[in-house]
């Protein structure tokens, strides 16, 4: 592609022809600010953060849709630039809710970073009449407090261009302009599916998850309760990104470590159920092959995805493999089988996991969840929320020792670890399926054609003479696309994986979340990704069929995979919901 060559701030800056001066300024390694921005999700040059001068110009122009010319000459940083984004900042505070002190983004969030960097204060600008809001509480996993929103409009792109869900916009108009869902709805009472994407974007606390740490460390005060809790694979690699790690770190030891301190009684790993998931999995795809069953069968580890499909495409809930989640799974089996082995009364253990997902807020309440008479899984928090755990019980994260998960709950195979990463749940279920079916041992354990962030994957892999057709997705609008395929007879598969965030529970609704120059320039999937698999590389079990845990499990408890028992406690069903309903 061509180059064309500007100067900025009197430097000279070559960039490919169709950029933006936002796109060129980095490449001088100029961050120009932005609030609304997400690259090729958001451009809508709304916030004004971004203006800069340009020569020829009458006015100050917005950097990130503004194109490149040649020979253009472009100023980031005059004093007109910089009074211009601080009237913008004073002009958002006359109308947001400035108790910043108790706000959940409180140090981390975008428009306050702008404030200090640039100067400026919360009083004094402004002051009239503030637009009326109001805090929606009725969704199973966030809240929503538009007093904190600057319409920045990033939710509402994500949910509709990402997502394909568009279950919030913009309503009303000019002072009276606020974000929320069609007919003044409250969220939970739409097809929301909980994936918290919108709260990954927003740039303020107007979208936080609902908060569950105080009732956890009630839990482990309570003395006749044995609390235990599970984390997701995806949470030691971005946990260390709160404490100030570079993305990309794991922190799976120190993470082990602060729960130990935090008081919990057991510290168990949800990459052990990850595998018991897999071989539920792998044996109800055999099943299905061999005996005429329902195809192509669809993963049902994601729960936002779980409820994307009983919304928008009810007619395939029978595609969906039965098995329940990872988090379901692991709480079943620590309220029955861990129970009986330790002694402990079901109904005197509670449950957390540990997710990087808010739509797991929504699964621990969902139906055929309670296998042994109590809820598998009694709280989910989100990585973050651990995060403010950690602070709130005062340890010092960063000189925390490593130590190891507790046994048996927390012993795992690479092949576990890797379901946080897309495609790695298909690549799991290929290793012990291939090896089930042929009865011979895979020489290479990595099927490298579904690996990778890219929205859609498919490969065709010739197992016992047959060949099966894989597909993987992530993000919601490209299961759509996906299943729309599937529908028309354009594609055809025998199993599919979908995960309902983009590049899978690394980049779920509740992990740490990074400002928009970080989104737009760093492929924080791809960094975060690469933790699990390197995990798995070094691990010296690879298969969840060898997991020494998982095969004391069936050898002394649950007798084979499919059987009465395991499909009582680790089975589950589905429900056909309609649109814009909550049922």
């Amino acid at each position: 592609m061509e180059n064309i060559t500007i100067k900025i701030n009197g430097v000279e800056v070559s960039a490919p022809a169709g950029s933006t001066i936002l796109e060129a300024a980095r490449l001088a390694h100029i961050e120009i600010p932005t609030l609304c921005y997400l690259k090729e999700i958001n451009e809508i040059a709304a916030c004004r953060m971004c203006v800069v001068e340009v020569k020829g110009a009458r006015s100050l122009v917005a950097s990130c849709v503004y194109p490149i010319n040649p020979n253009m000459e472009v100023w980031t940083n005059t004093p007109k630039v910089i009074e211009s984004r601080r009237k913008t900042l004073q002009l958002l505070l006359s109308n947001h809710d400035r108790k910043c002190l108790s706000c959940v983004r409180s140090g981390n969030c975008e428009l306050q970073q702008l404030c200090k960097e640039l100067g400026v204060e919360a009083e004094g600008f402004f002051d009239g009449e503030k637009t009326p809001s109001t805090i929606d509480y009725s969704a199973a996993h966030m809240i929503r407090d538009n007093s904190k929103c600057i319409l920045c409009r990033r939710c509402s792109a994500v949910c509709d261009k990402v997502q394909g869900i568009g279950v919030i916009g913009a309503n009303m108009r000019g002072f009276a302009t606020f974000i929320g869902s069609p007919f003044e709805m409250g969220l939970g009472e739409t097809s929301c599916v909980s994936c918290g994407q919108c709260i990954a974007v927003c740039p303020t606390g107007a979208l936080q998850e609902k908060d569950c740490t105080d009732d956890v460390l009630a839990a482990i005060a309570d003395p006749s309760k044995h609390v235990i809790v599970q984390t997701a694979p995806s949470v030691r690699a971005g946990l260390g990104e709160e404490f100030g790690y570079p993305i990309g770190t794991n922190v799976e030891g120190k993470m082990v470590a602060a729960l130990r301190r935090i008081g919990f009684d057991k510290v168990f790993d949800t990459d052990f159920s990850a595998d018991l998931t897999i071989m539920e999995e792998a044996h109800e795809f055999i099943e299905r092959v061999q005996n005429g069953g329902i195809l192509p069968m669809i993963t049902s580890c994601s729960p936002g995805w779980v409820k994307y499909c009983e919304h928008y495409f009810p007619d395939m809930t029978e595609n969906m493999s039965t098995c329940k989640s990872p988090q379901q799974m692991f709480g079943a089996i620590a309220k029955s089988y861990y129970a009986e082995k330790a002694g402990i009364d079901p109904k005197d253990i509670v449950s957390v996991s540990v997710m990087p997902c808010t739509a797991k807020k929504f699964e621990i309440g969902r139906d055929h969840q309670a296998a042994n008479g109590v809820p598998d899984v009694d709280y989910a928090m989100t990585t973050r929320e651990l995060a403010r755990l950690i602070r709130k019980c005062g340890l010092k994260f960063n000189n925390l020792p490593d130590e190891d998960f507790d046994t048996p709950l927390g012993l795992s195979s690479g092949a576990g670890t890797i379901f946080g990463a897309t495609g790695g749940v298909m690549e799991a279920a290929l290793r012990t399926a291939v090896e089930t079916l042929t009865g011979e041992e895979l020489k290479n354990l990595d099927f490298m054609e579904v690996r990778g962030t890219q929205g859609i994957k498919e490969a065709t892999y010739n197992v016992a003479g047959m060949d099966v057709k894989v597909a993987v997705a992530s993000g919601l609008g490209n299961a759509r696309e996906l299943l729309n395929k599937v529908h028309s007879g354009e594609a055809d598969y025998h199993f599919i994986e979908i995960m309902g965030c983009p590049g899978g529970c690394v980049n779920g609704g509740g992990q740490p979340q990074q400002p928009g120059y970080i989104r737009n320039t760093v492929d924080i999937r791809a960094l975060r990704a690469k933790v699990l698999y390197d995990d798995d590389q070094a691990d010296a079990i690879r298969k969840s069929h060898e997991n020494p845990a998982i095969i004391e499990l069936y050898d002394t408890y649950l007798g084979k995979p499919g059987s009465e028992k395991a499909h009582h406690l680790l089975h589950t069903k589905y429900v056909k919901r309609s649109i814009n309903a909550k049922k």
